[in-house]
């Protein structure tokens, strides 16, 4: 059965809006569904039957593409044989906010980086951190922290936390003291780090810390997605941009960094969203999935016979306050 599932971000920095055509296709779906991991979700769209789910960390170290090392730009492969890994996250930048008696991440804690800044970032790590037992490499604009050894640890994604006291959101399992402990000697070396003094230069925000989540084994196959995928999410990049949608319909996933109403939302809405509900309407799909937070909505070629429905605003499909 083709599924299309459209991922969507549900913060932003300016107010919430509406956006008419997505709410007049939630008002025609059925009720929202509570969605306790959306990626492992959209990997079954696209996944061969059985296929294990990698971890993020572990598809975006296999997948790696030209990572700038602390030696400079070399190889891949020398620089990747050097580090011997057996377990890897993803380091994603971060900026919290100490309080009285809390450290919150703010609504828009989660940092991007630059190509080069990455890179900078990774090199400084592993002068500093040598012989600690992990290295960092960057893949583009994203930072992995590779350790020699396995990690028993559980994370959650940042985007979890982002607008909350971090504290409900700290690794847990055997090996969590061990990672909270080089999160806090991370945020030492990242203060007043020379990175940051570029940011402040530039008005960007200060990197205070990573957050390391999305770990699993390095040596890890990625299997051959059975569809098409395109966006920036680490996990679903690692398959390459192999969108063929709408002309060659089938399984897809769509991951968009924009938010409903936002300025940028008619790009996701005119290239994805409305492709997706034709497609829906004469049967080369059979699902299409709307994704945001922790609900999903699904329409299937019946949504059309509750054109009675009024539409309200999106977020409140969303859980968004």
């Amino acid at each position: 059965m083709s599924t299309v599932y459209i991922r969507f971000a549900v913060r932003g920095f300016d107010a919430l809006q509406r956006a008419p055509i997505l709410e007049r296709l939630i008002a025609n779906a059925g009720a929202p569904t509570a969605v306790a991991d959306w990626r492992e979700e959209a990997f079954r769209v696209l996944a061969p039957a059985g296929a294990p789910m990698p971890s993020v960390a572990g598809a975006v170290y296999q997948s790696r593409e030209g990572n700038p090392t602390a030696e400079g730009v070399q190889s891949r492969e020398r620089a990747l044989t050097d580090l011997e890994g057996v377990w890897v996250c993803v380091a994603t930048p971060v900026n919290l906010v100490a309080g009285m008696s809390n450290v919150t991440m703010g609504e828009q804690g989660i940092l991007s980086l630059s190509v080069r800044e990455a890179a900078a970032l990774a090199a400084d790590f592993n002068r500093v951190f040598v012989g600690a037992g992990v290295k960092m490499i960057a893949s583009g604009s994203l930072l992995l922290c590779v350790f020699d050894r396995e990690m028993d640890v559980n994370t959650h994604e940042p985007e979890a936390a982002a607008g909350s006291d971090v504290f409900d959101y700290q690794p847990s399992g055997r090996d969590a003291s061990r990672m909270r402990r080089l999160v806090s000697e991370i945020e030492m070396w990242l203060f007043d780090h020379a990175i940051n003094r570029e940011r402040a230069a530039k008005s960007l925000p200060a990197i205070t810390g990573l957050w390391l989540w999305g770990g699993g084994a390095a040596n890890v196959e990625l299997p051959r997605p059975d569809g098409w995928v395109t966006g920036l999410d680490p996990l679903f990049a690692a398959f390459g941009n192999l969108a063929a949608f709408p002309s060659d319909s089938g399984s897809g996933v769509v991951v968009s960094a924009h938010r409903p109403g936002s300025s940028e939302w008619h790009e996701t809405e005119t290239r994805w969203l409305l492709p997706a509900v034709e497609s829906l309407r004469t049967g080369r799909i059979a699902r299409l999935e709307l994704s945001g937070g922790d609900r999903r909505v699904t329409l299937t070629k019946i949504f059309n016979w509750r054109f009675w429905r009024r539409p309200r605003p999106w977020w409140e499909s969303y859980g968004i306050q």
